[in-house]
């Protein structure tokens, strides 16, 4: 099997044709110099050993080099064997609320911003466990199922905004429901979801979600985003400019307030904890810390192929080429003149 380690610096390999149209413009450029210097019976005078025939096959040493230069730094890679690795960890569903009111910015940057951030900063640190996002506001959905590559979780989870789920609300409920029919119930992995909202007008059926997820022997934490006394909720206009606060239909401004009641009482009866979000704390951190204690648990193997690196087949080459354009001359010789008429490359 053959691959390369850096696919995207083979676009270098573009840059050959300017290059080629850059040293014959600048060619003929030099050209239309020395004639409207000098005649081509006094140019032979004027430059006695000078060689076409040099001058092109040294150009030729350059762009053959500068390619092999770029195939090498795409790192061509060889595929020597295929083992098969075992996979473990546990399952994890993150509930992240992307209702209005987690734009209040009671917790830095914002609360939905600080979310995504220790989201992103927890999927860093994942070996082997699954992660999932669903999002939920009035209703919920899956923003990405359960997965082990990380780096498209973090490039999902970086889309995710106040836009995501137009319904306004908060289906705690919904997203509990939707987390344990998104898991493998069948698969004997550990499973747990953690529910991160500021747990504000909830609805929906919260305590029958609940049964539903400890029947299926699933974990629920939660982590409370806000504060308990209320703060407004900004409103931003489509270019992300702050046009106001949030009001009701009597023109009063409406707060936000953390109802650290209801989560509590969803992670008390899912077997798992409670978090309160503060500022310069990350509490996905404490809750990982906690799942890292559940024993792992084998759901499947994976095929991995070992590479081997042969870019130096194709550096060695780029260097010895160069080396050869370096110590080569401009002079005239016998053996470029011969070589120049068979290859049609100019006379000396």
């Amino acid at each position: 099997m053959f691959r390369f380690e850096n696919p995207e610096y083979l676009y270098g390999l573009f840059a050959i044709p300017f290059l080629i149209a850059i040293f014959w413009y600048a060619g003929r450029t030099r050209k239309r110099a020395i004639n409207n210097f000098a005649e081509s019976s006094l140019q032979k005078v004027i430059l006695p050993t000078y060689s076409k025939a040099k001058n092109r096959i040294k150009l030729i040493l350059l762009i053959s080099a500068f390619a092999f230069l770029i195939v090498a730094a795409a790192d061509p890679q060889i595929g020597t064997k295929v083992q098969e690795v075992k996979q473990e960890g546990i399952d994890v569903y993150i509930d992240l609320d992307v209702s209005l009111s987690m734009t209040a910015q009671d917790i830095k940057p914002s609360r939905l911003q600080r979310a995504k951030f220790q989201i992103a900063s927890l999927i860093k640190k994942l070996n082997g466990d699954r992660i999932g996002l669903i999002v939920f506001a009035g209703a919920a959905y899956v923003q990405f199922p359960l997965t082990t590559d990380y780096s498209a979780a973090n490039l999902f989870l970086s889309a995710v905004d106040v836009h995501s789920v137009p319904q306004p609300g908060t289906a705690i409920a919904d997203a509990i429901n939707l987390s344990v029919k998104s898991f493998d119930l069948k698969s004997n992995t550990k499973k747990t979801i953690i529910i991160i909202t500021d747990g504000e007008d909830h609805q929906g059926d919260i305590n029958k979600a609940i049964k539903n997820a400890v029947t299926n022997d699933i974990k629920i934490y939660t982590i409370g985003l806000g504060s308990p006394d209320g703060v407004p909720i900004p409103i931003y206009d489509a270019s992300g400019n702050k046009i106001g606060l949030k009001k009701d239909r009597n023109g009063e401004i409406v707060l936000t307030k953390l109802d650290e009641i209801t989560l509590q009482e969803i992670a008390k009866k899912g077997n798992g904890k409670y978090y309160r979000a503060v500022n310069n704390q990350n509490e996905l951190d404490d809750i990982y810390q906690d799942l890292s204690s559940i024993k792992k648990t084998e759901f499947g193997v994976r095929k991995v192929t070992d590479y081997e690196d042969r870019f130096y087949y194709f550096l060695s080459p780029a260097i010895l080429l160069l080396l050869i354009e370096f110590f080569m001359t401009n002079k005239t010789s016998k053996l470029f003149t011969g070589l120049s008429k068979k290859l049609n490359l100019g006379n000396e």
